[in-house]
């Protein structure tokens, strides 16, 4: 693993699963001796208060049936 420029580096998605990192999940850094420690700071963010809402609409209806109702034929 690599440091960016940025001093940023990309947690591996097998430790992101098992430790429950999740996008947007605050995080803290914790030094001990000459190890450095990642802690996850409770439940992870949302990133809108909408975020929980997307994809979850099914009105029943095709693509095509959605787009004739809003060209009104």
């Amino acid at each position: 693993m690599t440091i960016t420029s940025k001093g940023q580096v990309t947690i591996p998605k097998e430790l992101r699963d098992t430790y429950h990192l999740d996008p947007y999940t605050d995080i803290e850094f914790v030094a001990e001796g000459d190890r450095v420690y990642i802690r996850p700071l409770g439940v992870p963010r949302e990133k809108s208060r909408f975020s929980r809402f997307r994809g979850s609409a099914d009105t029943g209806m095709s693509t095509e049936e959605i787009l004739a109702l809003t060209r009104s034929e």
